[in-house]
């Protein structure tokens, strides 16, 4: 099996299957076009994890950081997500963590690299609510590393590419490659607001409090 010999042989393997990338391209979609969004996607996701190493941001990382993540971590999934209007940046997170792309139970992995960007209108607490959505939403002992980026091309917009590794359970491995389930947004959204509601004014917090702690 050619993916079982590669993963051999790297730190970290993200296997993206031809059926998830149909359920992101329309129907619609001539040929050509809907090959350009699947180099695009995954065009979109080496960047966004390389862009917090090698650009300085809001929030730096150094590659230490993502190699604390990264490094012998086996199989791994991929998500992006993108958002727009009032609620931007809760959109998403809740996009990224459930993209088609990420065919596995995000809760079960062992590390999170995330990368948050936005044009210069992004706001502190904005990049707190996103982070917030995808903090709640995995294992609390994850190791989650995260940065945040200005990017002058980007208006009104944020994007969030998360890359989620150490899936370490009996079983996991085979199960990424089978599985076809897609995630409820709305469903998730609501649960997520619903576990908000209920921590009260504590689930918010101090933001660097909150950064110690994805820290």
């Amino acid at each position: 099996d050619a993916i079982a010999n590669l993963r051999d042989r790297v730190d970290t393997l993200i296997v993206v299957s031809n059926d998830k990338l149909l359920q992101i391209v329309p129907d619609n979609t001539p040929l050509q076009d809907a090959f350009s969004v699947a180099d695009d996607i995954l065009r979109q996701g080496v960047v966004g994890i390389s862009e917090i190493i090698v650009r300085p941001g809001l929030i730096n990382v150094d590659f230490a950081d993502v190699r604390s993540v990264m490094a012998d971590a086996g199989s791994a999934l991929m998500g992006i997500g993108t958002g727009s209007g009032k609620t931007r940046a809760q959109d998403a997170a809740v996009a990224a963590i459930s993209s088609p792309l990420l065919d596995f139970p995000i809760e079960r992995a062992k590390g999170i690299v995330f990368n948050i960007t936005g044009g210069h209108d992004m706001t502190l607490h904005e990049i707190n609510s996103a982070a917030e959505v995808i903090y709640e939403a995995v294992d609390p002992n994850a190791n989650i590393i995260f940065g945040a980026l200005v990017d002058d091309n980007m208006e009104n917009e944020i994007s969030i590419t998360v890359v989620a590794t150490g899936f370490t359970q009996p079983g996991d491995t085979q199960l990424m490659l089978e599985a076809n389930g897609a995630v409820d947004l709305a469903a998730f959204y609501q649960k997520s607001k619903t576990n908000k509601d209920e921590m009260g004014p504590k689930a918010s917090g101090n933001i660097k409090d909150f950064w110690k702690k994805l820290r």
